[in-house]
């Protein structure tokens, strides 16, 4: 599998169905394998902040090959990973809502970022443009 224009089409498409559905407006954004951006989506009246969240999130879940929630988990006082978020310039987001893409060796090859509404909002939308790739 490649996760190209088309395929991320396809995934922003799911996420916007889904957040339609649960009347949340979201930033959705898909990530390639190394971090760049292939696209990125902000539904009408989705928050501004939302744009470079969405972003982040997709690209904590890519370079740490983990979804953004297992990281702030692992982030919180007296656990392994505690202070992460202040590194890559504050890039590392540490709530739900993004996760690597995976292809069918279980590679990570890209990621997807959604940002908008209540963490499990984000994390529903984001899962469901993952489903799309099943």
């Amino acid at each position: 599998m490649k996760l190209n224009l088309k395929t991320a089409l396809k995934m922003i498409e799911a996420a916007e169905a889904k957040a339609e559905e649960i009347e949340v407006p979201m930033v959705i954004t898909v990530l390639d394998g190394g971090g760049n951006l292939i696209a990125q989506h902000r539904m009408d009246d989705a928050i501004f902040a939302s744009v470079d969240i969405s972003l982040n999130k997709a690209y904590t879940s890519v370079s740490t090959k983990m979804p953004s929630h297992v990281i702030g988990e692992a982030s919180q006082v007296d656990q392994p990973l505690f202070g992460i978020n202040t590194t890559n310039n504050g890039r590392l987001v540490i709530f739900g809502g993004g996760f690597p893409v995976n292809d069918n060796k279980g590679n990570v090859i890209g990621a997807i970022g959604v940002s908008g509404g209540e963490v499990e909002d984000d994390m529903s939308c984001a899962e469901a443009g993952l489903e799309v790739l099943e």
